[in-house]
Parts: structure tokens; sequence; C-alpha cells
């Protein structure tokens, strides 16, 4: 199989994984205090940058189920696409646990932001900047809830993969 296609159906099957587990962990995975199991993927596009979009398609289809409405699935599936973006830059660096904490560092940010605001708008009709406290509060509840799950699942298993021979055998396969 062409690199390419190798590459499309990686990005596709991350994506695919993404919603899946949004929605399947619905309890969990939507509102202002959410833990995105699914947010794990996050850690992909560092190891494979071109799985970034796999991931903005997933969020996005994750986010029709979102009681934010349109703005989620356009904005929060956005903050999905910037950090996953950021992550994949990091990824170009030498993998260290610093190179591995910033990376981690990115969906808790972006989302935490954007989400946040989006949260903000969607729940109480006004802007961010008309609202700051709601906006304040729903940003830190995102990304509390991004630190955890990348922190103390993402974080581990950014570590852990590298060393293992199947991972490192599939790696080689899909860049």
């Amino acid at each position: 199989m062409k690199s390419n296609s190798r590459r499309i159906i990686a990005a596709a099957v991350v994506g695919a994984l993404y919603a899946a587990l949004t929605m399947l962990l619905q309890p969990i995975s939507y509102g202002p205090l959410q833990f995105r199991v699914s947010e794990v993927l996050g850690i992909v596009p560092f190891f494979l940058p071109y799985t970034a979009w796999g991931l903005f398609a997933g969020c996005a289809i994750a986010n029709i189920m979102s009681a934010a409405g349109l703005l989620d699935v356009v904005f929060g599936s956005l903050a999905t696409l910037f950090a996953s973006l950021c992550v994949a830059a990091i990824g170009k660096r030498p993998q260290t646990l610093r190179t591995e904490l910033l990376a981690c560092f990115m969906p808790v940010l972006w989302n935490g932001v954007i989400v946040g605001a989006v949260l903000c708008y969607a729940l109480t009709d006004l802007p961010p900047w008309q609202n700051p406290v709601p906006f304040l509060v729903y940003g830190l509840q995102v990304a509390f809830g991004e630190l955890v799950v990348m922190y103390a699942l993402a974080l581990p298993l950014m570590r852990y993969l590298p060393g293992q021979k199947y991972f490192a055998e599939q790696l080689t396969k899909f860049r």
C-alpha cells in the first residue's frame, strides 16, 4: 500500500476512534467539567503528524452531540485541530520529557480557552468579553479535565509506547 494511502487510513482510524470513544463515554465527555478519554489520542500527532486532521474530523463528529451545538462543532473542533498541529510541531523535536510535557499541555491550553469561550457563549448567551467570570470558570473546568486526561493517561502512554517493539515497527510503516 502506498504511503499516502496509509496516512489517510491512519488519520481516518484515529478520527473514528476519537468520535467513538467520545460518544461511548458521553456522560463524562461533554459539559463544562469533561473528561474526554478520547483526548488521549491527542498524542498521536506527536508521532504521526498527519493524524491531526483525523482528530479534527473525529472531534467535529463527536461534537454534534454537544449541548453547545454548532458553535462546539466548529470551534471545539478547531481547538482540537490547533492543539494537534502544535503537538505535531513539538513532535518534530527529539523526544524528551520536556517535549512530552509541552505536547500534553497543548490540548489543555487550546481547549481551555476556546471551549471555555464556546460554553460561556452557549450557556449564558453573552460573549466571553462581556461575561469574564463564567468564561474563566468554564475555561478552567475544561482545562482541568484536559489536564487530568493528558497527564494521567496520555503522558504515561507517550513515554511507554515508543519502547514497545510492535509500536516502533508500526510507526516506521506509517511515517
